[in-house]
């Protein structure tokens, strides 16, 4: 993954109402092979809740190809929130874990202080990849604590006429997920088959957003667009959806601690950034004169360097430009 774009000087946070703001994503080259939407953050809006990173890919056919290879590399201070549509993932870490995560199944990896980890396609793949990449971005209360891996192949599921809900987190018509978060929020897959509105009840202290990965619909009346991300603020008790396609929600209550994201990292300032970087790249080259902070991953592969530093200070993300 590429550093995030440089910061702008954005007006302050004015989530507090219900809206429907689409907000266009931009192509992102993953290694060598994979080319993403990215989402989030936009340069409208950071963090939809406690969420800060919003990846679709594909689908993709694989079948001539390698698939997704992303080696080893370093997270802290957020959780990872793996979610298939089409294809397999083979998921190591450096805390041994070594699982293939299908569709309709959730890997959820907690970098605490720190976590390295590979995504890589499986030998004998089946021909098409697509899915999401998400980060949550981790409470003060939380980003120091060890790492944690979570696979969970049986999640829970709501329906309502027109509409089935697969709660990947948090809670949503009556269904939740076992999945361990810290911060109020909900991620849930939507597959809508209704050609009249149907109502989901929503949490109005929650903002919300929208991602469509299948098909059409519409949301709030606004036709949801592929590669694209509908912002819906906070304050809303349902929300109107209606089409034949599926949609990923996302939303939490909003996220007030400043951040600051680069590379693989979510933190609090410029110095923190650095320290973990060089800590990575002092483990990668076999620097190290203390145990790694990020482990060691499996599978023998070539860890990623860290790209180079930008030549101005980092300073916190704005949530949004109002």
């Amino acid at each position: 993954m590429e550093p995030l774009p440089a910061e702008q000087d954005l007006p302050a946070d004015t989530r507090t109402a219900p809206c429907a703001e689409l907000l266009e994503g931009r192509d992102v080259p993953l290694g060598r092979h994979t080319v993403v939407r990215r989402t989030l953050p936009n340069k409208t809006r950071r963090t939809v809740g406690a969420w800060c990173f919003l990846d679709h890919f594909g689908p993709e056919d694989v079948t001539a190809g390698p698939g997704m290879r992303v080696p080893p590399h370093p997270h802290i201070g957020l959780q990872t929130v793996s979610w298939l549509f089409d294809g397999e993932i083979q998921h190591r870490d450096s805390l041994g874990s070594d699982v293939l995560i299908r569709p309709g199944q959730l890997n959820i990896m907690t970098s605490g202080h720190g976590i390295a980890h590979s995504e890589d396609s499986p030998a004998g793949k089946p021909p098409l990849l697509h899915g999401l990449q998400l980060w949550v971005a981790l409470p003060e209360e939380a980003r120091h604590q060890p790492p944690r891996f979570e696979h969970l192949a049986d999640l829970p599921v709501a329906e309502i006429p027109g509409v089935r809900m697969t709660v990947a987190v948090g809670s949503l018509g009556g269904a939740t997920s076992p999945a361990g978060v810290h911060s109020e929020l909900v991620g849930a897959e939507l597959a809508v088959a209704t050609r009249t509105p149907a109502e989901i009840e929503m949490d109005p202290a929650f903002e919300h957003a929208v991602v469509l990965t299948h098909g059409s619909a519409r949301v709030e009346g606004v036709d949801v667009t592929a590669g694209s991300l509908l912002y819906l603020g906070a304050g809303r008790a349902s929300l109107r959806v209606e089409g034949d396609g599926r949609l990923f929600l996302l939303g939490g209550v909003p996220f007030e601690e400043d951040l600051v994201m680069w590379w693989n990292f979510v933190a609090r300032t410029h110095e923190e950034i650095v320290a973990a970087r060089d800590e990575w790249e002092a483990a990668r080259s076999g620097l190290g004169s203390t145990p790694a902070r990020f482990g060691t991953v499996p599978g023998g592969q070539e860890p990623l360097p860290a790209p180079a530093l930008p030549t101005t200070r980092l300073l916190p993300r704005p949530r949004s430009r109002g």
